[in-house]
């Protein structure tokens, strides 16, 4: 009986009618997904792909240098090439990217902020601590701080903004959680500046404060059913400029 395409190795199948090099990554990220490839395990030899996949040695050496950019692979010299053992910030880079480029991607990018922020206050109601809560109170405290100044400075409040945030999602313990936060936060900094401006234009620094403190307050009692209701109100001034 023939060996069907599902049974067969994926760096042993055809590339068919792809682009040459997308294909190579393709079919090499799709044996670590699989297990095919774990992590740690080396890749074949150059010599053994090109004759596997029946390419030239460009059209490997492309891909694999596409592979370490995203982090998937590194290379060590004089041994060969590797499948990334460890979590590679360079991982999410791909979807930063993917983000930027897309046109009228503000309702996407708010979408996508509500679902981390709302996973987010649902992962640390379960295991927070109090030294945690006590750290997000000290960086709630400092962005009191920065919005009650005569002289209010514009990157103050947003650093100290960024702060309390960061602190939350800190308190998940959750690494990958924190990686793809970090890509969000960087995406939505322009316009969350915007927000901030507005804020302080506005003299709405109170109810900016208050929007803040809800969340703590949410956290501390453990109220879930409240979570989707105050990450939307927390948006206010967000939603006005993006």
């Amino acid at each position: 009986m023939a060996q069907s395409k599902t049974d067969t190795p994926i760096l042993s199948r055809s590339l068919q009618n792809k682009s040459i090099v997308s294909r190579i990554v393709n079919q090499i990220t799709d044996a670590i997904i699989n297990g095919e490839l774990k992590p740690g395990d080396k890749l074949p030899t150059e010599t053994s792909l090109c004759a596997t996949f029946e390419v030239g040695r460009n059209s490997i050496r492309e891909a694999i240098k596409i592979l370490e950019a995203y982090g998937v692979v590194y290379i060590k010299r004089p041994d060969g090439t590797f499948v990334n053992d460890r979590y590679s910030q360079k991982m999410l880079d791909p979807m930063l990217y993917g983000i930027l480029l897309e046109k009228n991607s503000s309702d996407e990018i708010i979408q996508l902020r509500k679902v981390l922020d709302i996973g987010i206050m649902q992962q640390i109601m379960h295991t927070i601590t109090p030294e945690q809560i006590a750290h997000i109170e000290g960086c709630l405290e400092n962005l009191i701080n920065a919005v009650s100044k005569k002289d209010k400075d514009i990157e103050t409040v947003l650093n100290a903004d960024i702060d309390f945030h960061m602190a939350l999602t800190n308190a998940s313990q959750n690494q990958l959680l924190l990686s793809m936060y970090t890509y969000v936060d960087r995406i939505t900094i322009p316009s969350r500046k915007n927000a901030v401006k507005m804020v302080l234009a506005e003299d709405d620094t109170d109810d900016f404060i208050r929007l803040h403190t809800e969340m703590l307050t949410m956290i501390s009692r453990k109220d879930f059913t409240g979570i989707e209701h105050t990450i939307n109100d927390h948006y206010k001034f967000w939603k006005q400029v993006i």
